[in-house]
């Protein structure tokens, strides 16, 4: 990689961490449990495991739709990580951006950190599908996970301490 494409590659990568006063297991079994995605997502509204999967494991596959203002998009995710109860996570569009969310034990609550990165695969992606407008349309992606991870996090916090 070049200095341009390490630094393009950093621009494209996010994570940020709350702290939730419930268990480990708790935060695992609200965060996998995609179906409830839209109560805490800014802009992925509803998801649903594709047959056969029912659950997360690594190799399933899920579909999101994602509503802005906008538009209105389907995407299809790949579980690659599914390490119970401490990380979660797919990648969309087979390689194009990973997300995932790490749990980790804090005191009597746990840690969450939620983490995006566009992958190399999500730059070609979005060069071919968006061609001139590409970079754009990754800026518009980039300003949505910047505001979308701590709302995501605040919304799972109170769900999750709601119990």
């Amino acid at each position: 990689m070049t200095t341009s494409d390490t630094e393009r590659s950093a621009r494209f990568t996010r994570s940020e961490s709350i702290r939730i006063d419930a268990t480990p297991q708790q935060v695992w079994d609200l965060v996998t449990d995609i179906g409830r995605t839209g109560e805490w997502s800014p802009i992925c509204k509803a998801c649903w495991w594709e047959d056969p999967a029912v659950g997360p494991e690594v190799g399933a596959y899920f579909h999101g739709r994602n509503e802005t203002p906008e538009r209105v998009w389907e995407t299809r995710s790949r579980v690659v990580v599914a390490e119970e109860p401490r990380e979660f996570a797919w990648m969309v569009n087979e390689n194009a951006v990973r997300w995932s969310y790490t749990i980790t034990p804090d005191g009597g609550g746990t840690t969450l950190t939620e983490s995006w990165a566009v992958q190399p695969a999500g730059f070609e992606l979005f060069a071919q599908r968006f061609g001139d407008d590409a970079d754009a349309q990754l800026e518009q992606r980039r300003d949505a996970a910047l505001s979308g991870i701590p709302a995501t996090l605040a919304a799972i916090k109170e769900i999750a301490e709601r119990g």
